[in-house]
């Protein structure tokens, strides 16, 4: 693989005689957007097709999954994967958005901030305790998600407030991370600081469940700094901040790059030949035995894979006992 250096912008910017494919796990920084990390890594790769499985607010940091050349398409595969977080609550006051870019509010607890004497620590427990499991949340304002086409965020910059339906996401798992074995860390202001850790189902909130806490110890609050550590089976650990990604080698973005087999992996694969492999490129059933397909269940994601390489990821027909090639990515 052939890397040709210029510098454009300042920056350095590489492009490839071969096309890059698979997934980069980036520790996204504090102020920048999720789309501001695509756009970084398409100039410093030289790939334009670049995409990410999960936004993370602005504020946000950590692990941000990003797909890049023909893996853009396997975002559907991985969007839907549970995630983990490490945040911190401030107990003491609410603001508009919800987290610490927002503007304070009065609302009915906004005379109460806390204090350690006040808040006991089996009282947080209780709280933490109460959010795991099957819950319902409304998607807050300040939020991507759209209505009518229009995202909320927007709607909400402008001064409006719609009508949001509940959504329902699972806790799988929440829990207080003590410091120097204090639940609550004081601040000069008057506000305290309780850091937990989230497991939790695709479309979650943190910053919802942070004012959930709140309400339920009779104060206020709002996520004062919110870092994903995990994205499916992608964790911090694996992550490269952008800078990093900037320095690398072919060889060295080689090494980090997942491919996207690999970046599937959690899925049941077939191995096909070449015949089944020319059929499943012009999207025709894959016809499979009964004993290949035992512990499948109708609508499964198969990976079909031809020397080793992804070509294409199916759907499971369980009436039909066929795979139907739902993603083709082609062959090198």
């Amino acid at each position: 693989m052939i890397v040709y250096l210029t510098t454009e912008d300042t920056e350095e910017h590489r492009d490839y005689n071969d096309n890059v494919n698979g997934a980069l796990i980036i520790d996204k920084p504090a102020g920048m957007t999720s789309h501001d990390v695509v756009a970084r890594v398409r100039k410093i790769i030289g790939e334009k097709r670049v995409g990410h499985t999960g936004t993370l607010d602005p504020f946000a940091t950590g692990v941000l999954v990003v797909l890049v050349g023909r893996a853009t398409r396997l975002a559907q595969f991985l969007s839907g994967a549970e995630k983990e977080y490490e945040a911190t609550i401030r107990l003491g006051y609410a603001t508009d958005t919800g987290d610490v870019t927002g503007q304070p509010v009065e609302n009915e607890f906004h005379a109460k901030s806390p204090s350690p004497q006040s808040l006991r620590k089996e009282e947080i427990e209780a709280t933490i305790t109460s959010l795991r499991g099957e819950i319902e949340q409304t998607p807050p304002m300040y939020s991507a998600k759209k209505i009518a086409g229009q995202k909320l965020y927007e709607l909400a910059r402008r001064g409006q407030e719609v009508e949001r339906q509940p959504i329902r996401v699972t806790i799988h798992e929440i829990a207080a991370l003590p410091a120097e074995g204090q639940l609550l860390k004081q601040n000069e202001d008057g506000t305290q600081d309780l850091s937990i850790r989230v497991v939790c189902s695709a479309g979650t909130y943190v910053r919802v469940l942070a004012e959930d806490v709140g309400r339920q110890l009779g104060t206020g609050a709002h996520l004062a700094e919110l870092r994903r550590t995990r994205a499916g089976r992608f964790g911090i650990e694996q992550a490269v901040t952008l800078d990093e990604l900037g320095k690398l080698t072919a060889s060295e973005l080689e090494r980090v790059l997942i491919s996207p087999d690999a970046a599937l992996s959690h899925f049941p694969s077939i191995a096909l030949d070449e015949e089944q492999a020319r059929r499943t490129l012009h999207g025709i059933d894959l016809r499979i035995s009964r004993e290949q397909a035992d512990s499948w269940h109708d609508r499964d994601a198969i990976r079909l894979t031809l020397e080793g390489e992804l070509i294409a990821v199916g759907r499971f027909d369980a009436s039909q006992g066929a795979v139907h090639p739902a993603v083709v990515l082609g062959t090198d």
